[in-house]
């Protein structure tokens, strides 16, 4: 690579700092723009700029969208009744693919995590409870990802519900303890899903 052109390592260099993404990939995708015809260099490089200047939160269920609310808070044939609250955007399209679930949703952006400074303040869970005082919740599932942290964050948020009255289900734990939902088949999220549990108080 030392005697690759100038722009040629900074586009590897800078490929290689996506995640997944090390040396010899960011090589090969770099050659093959390199090789690809100019529209393809300026579609990807567009979508670029798009991405970061028109997404945006959900001012209410806080996932990304280019609207607001975003579709799934728009869509009338949706129960609004019932909230899917899980850690990250990745999780609600891993669920969504399932199509099992027709309620509405609610992203943390993270789970709690005080050793690394994360409290209940860094993340949407104030907003998640604004949500159920402000609407007719009826049921709130937890679908956080089980590791410890996300453990910890699915307990401290039943235990604030249930003292609320709402019902609060889980999702069944066919999905390993370490496990990331975005990286679940179709067949184990999708049966998780369906199998998911009471919180008893």
């Amino acid at each position: 690579m030392d005697y690759f052109p100038a722009p040629l390592k900074r586009l590897i260099k800078e490929l290689s700092r996506l995640p997944g993404v090390g040396s010899k990939s960011a090589t090969r995708m770099a050659l093959y723009i390199l090789n690809s015809r100019r529209e393809l260099a300026d579609s990807l490089a567009k979508s670029l700029v798009e991405v970061k200047d028109q997404i945006k939160f959900c001012s209410v269920c806080f996932n990304f969208t280019d609207t607001d609310p975003c579709a799934v808070c728009n869509d009338a044939g949706r129960s609004g009744n019932i909230i899917c609250v899980v850690e990250g955007p990745g999780d609600q399209l891993a669920i969504e693919e399932t199509g099992v679930f027709k309620g509405k949703y609610h992203v943390l952006h993270g789970v709690l995590s005080p050793l690394d400074g994360i409290g209940p303040e860094n993340l949407k869970i104030a907003a998640l409870l604004n949500r159920c005082n402000s609407q007719e919740i009826e049921e709130v599932v937890l679908a956080i990802n089980p590791t410890a942290q996300g453990e910890a964050t699915s307990s401290y948020l039943a235990d604030i519900l249930l003292r609320k009255n709402i019902k609060v289900t889980r999702i069944a734990l066919g999905v390993p303890v370490g496990g990331d939902l975005k990286y679940m088949d179709y067949m184990t999220l999708r049966h998780s899903f369906s199998s998911r549990t009471p919180v008893q108080q």
